[in-house]
């Protein structure tokens, strides 16, 4: 009934010395599907991000990415792919405006590079002129634009999650990284990005999500992997992991009930 993958992680291992980050993760991400990661502090989340954008090479295993494998790439050409990643922390660049740091999300899809120095030619001013452009439509969408020319750094925190988002966003990914796009927001905050997921997804975007806010979790996803020290230890619908005895002691804490 599914589609082919977007992403296929097979067998992936990652030793840092003697330990080991990831052991033997697999699983696959399908056409504008939801799927959480989920785990401890130290499970190996970021680690397999790091994986998944050519931070890291594995140290076995492959990764196919639209039945390419993208194993050696590097994170540059990963991006250009349309695997786009966000971080947990905040990651803007210092004094541009907000619209400049959206701007800097098209530059994959670019060919003269709109902000090289030096003599612009006709070429590369028409094409800043239409990134500009796509990148206020993109702040549009999130309702960015009124602040399309203050200092990125200068919005309020959950705003400045959301031009992260945005930037992301401009780049046209096919698959979006998102690690922990929660952190710091505030319940009010948090709703709005749920919902602003889900209208992601019903754009066709395919989402893969690190995040320990276990309501938005189980809220936005289709499927959840939960990893432990590395290994994948379950997976499965948002009411199924929940209630698996291993991701209770592993993650959840004790959700039982006290007939006492």
């Amino acid at each position: 009934m599914k589609d082919n993958p977007v992403l296929e992680i097979n067998e992936v291992t990652k030793l840092f010395g003697g330990l080991a980050a990831l052991k033997d993760v697999s699983l696959s991400v399908y056409p504008g599907e939801i799927k959480a990661i989920i785990g401890p502090n130290g499970a190996g989340k970021t680690t397999l991000f790091d994986v998944l954008t050519g931070i890291y090479r594995p140290s076995s295993g492959s990764v196919f990415f639209r039945k390419k494998d993208i194993i050696g790439l590097r994170p540059d050409q990963i991006t250009c792919m349309g695997i786009i990643r966000t971080f947990q922390t905040i990651r803007l660049f210092e004094g541009m405006t907000v619209l400049e740091n959206t701007m800097v999300g098209c530059q994959c899809r670019t060919g003269s590079g709109f902000f090289a120095n030096g003599i612009r030619s006709r070429k590369a001013r028409n094409e800043e002129k239409q990134i500009q452009q796509e990148a206020l439509e993109v702040l549009k969408s999130v309702g960015l634009e009124t602040r399309a020319y203050e200092t990125g750094t200068s919005l309020p925190y959950g705003q400045q999650r959301m031009l992260e988002l945005t930037r992301a966003l401009a780049s046209r990914p096919e698959i979006l990284l998102l690690d922990e796009p929660a952190a710091g927001l505030n319940p009010y905050e948090t709703n709005e990005l749920s919902q602003f997921l889900f209208g992601l997804r019903e754009r066709g975007l395919t989402l893969l999500v690190v995040e320990h806010d276990m309501g938005l979790v189980m809220d936005i996803s289709d499927e959840i992997v939960v990893l432990d020290y590395g290994e994948v230890i379950a997976r499965g619908e948002p009411e199924t992991v929940q209630n698996d005895p291993r991701v209770i002691e592993a993650y959840l804490g004790v959700e039982v009930e006290d007939n006492a």
